[in-house]
């Protein structure tokens, strides 16, 4: 049988897009300090504001190329991916809430933004592109763990957008052979995450306030440290065997909100109370009940499964969170 040769990218010009996010810029950390050249699309804004990319340490950041601009604007993601070999598209649109206010921005940034980014790949000749999913495609769980056969639902216009994003992802792959791989995380947590994220909201109340805001406490979900997702999207990156497939990164274990929210609190080491607060409830038949990964795929195709436990993870997060708790705005709900 014919050895398939692992892909390196250390010495590949690569472009991140969301690359000033909470997960891209931890990736394109990391793939400086693996030696590869890395460009940064990131959206927009007057401020002239990189995110978090703008945190990081300046032997980073004076390495990087950063490239401003909107993924609905396919000149700008053309011309971007221009002398580029390897795509990791992260960027897009993430919360669900805002998805409730906002849908057709959802649907025109994932959707279309993903349609651009695959269109500028197949006419650049990229030579790989690793696409984001998310878990949310899956919806409310039908059978636990999840595998990658399990059926999608878009119980949120930002699911929805997800799921036409991958599918776009996939047609690319079996109508023009574009190397195209989808990696599928489940939620992703730690340090540089915004409050738009429950994680980062139990810990910023936890810390300042006497009484924890949240929505529904029953629902569970599966949680992955970022470090471990990021090796996971450098080994999707890597490996022949990934294009045209889907894979989960997970952790192949579920709490519940509630239960990760008592967790965080007797880490913080504070008497505080969890209370519900109705704003922040999904609508009925829009709210994800379980989501549990099932990682064997990621197991057997890349050699990966997480080194960092739930609450090595959450230590990490919340000494993060809690040196920096001034920049957090806990008086309000983050959409």
């Amino acid at each position: 049988m014919e050895r398939k040769i692992t892909m390196k990218i250390e010495d590949k010009k690569i472009m991140v897009t969301g690359a000033g996010g909470f997960i891209g810029s931890h990736l394109v950390e990391k793939l400086v300090r693996l030696g590869s050249r890395v460009k940064c699309f990131v959206r927009y804004n007057s401020r002239g504001d990189f995110g978090f990319i703008e945190t990081l340490p300046l032997d980073i950041r004076e390495s990087l190329e950063v490239i401003s601009g909107d993924l609905r604007d396919y000149n700008a993601v053309y011309d971007a991916s221009k002398g580029v070999e390897v795509i990791f598209h992260l960027g897009a649109l993430i919360s669900i809430p805002y998805s409730y206010i906002h849908p057709r921005e959802n649907i025109e940034t994932n959707v279309i933004g993903t349609f651009n980014v695959l269109s500028a790949a197949r006419e650049n000749g990229i030579i790989k592109i690793v696409h984001t999913s998310s878990s949310e495609v899956y919806g409310t769980a039908q059978y636990v763990p999840i595998d990658e056969k399990h059926m999608l639902q878009g119980q949120s216009p930002y699911s929805a957008s997800k799921i036409g994003a991958d599918k776009i992802a996939e047609s690319f792959y079996l109508s023009f052979g574009l190397p195209v791989a989808t990696i599928r995380p489940f939620n992703t947590f730690g340090p540089r995450q915004s409050t738009r994220a429950v994680i980062p909201t139990i810990i910023t109340q936890a810390l300042t306030k006497e009484k924890i805001l949240l929505g529904s406490l029953h629902p569970t979900r599966d949680y992955t440290y970022v470090q471990d997702l990021i090796e996971a999207f450098i080994k999707m990156a890597k490996s022949p065997d990934s294009i045209g497939e889907v894979v989960n990164v997970g952790s192949n274990y579920e709490i519940s909100i509630g239960d990760l929210a008592k967790k965080i609190i007797g880490l913080t080491g504070r008497n505080v109370e969890i209370a519900n607060d109705p704003a922040r409830l999904r609508p009925a038949n829009s709210e994800v009940e379980r989501l549990w990964c099932n990682n064997i795929k990621a197991k057997k195709l890349l050699d990966w499964e997480p080194k960092i436990s739930l609450d090595t993870g959450l230590k990490e997060t919340i000494e993060w969170i809690s040196t920096r708790i001034n920049n957090y705005k806990t008086d309000i709900y983050s959409v």
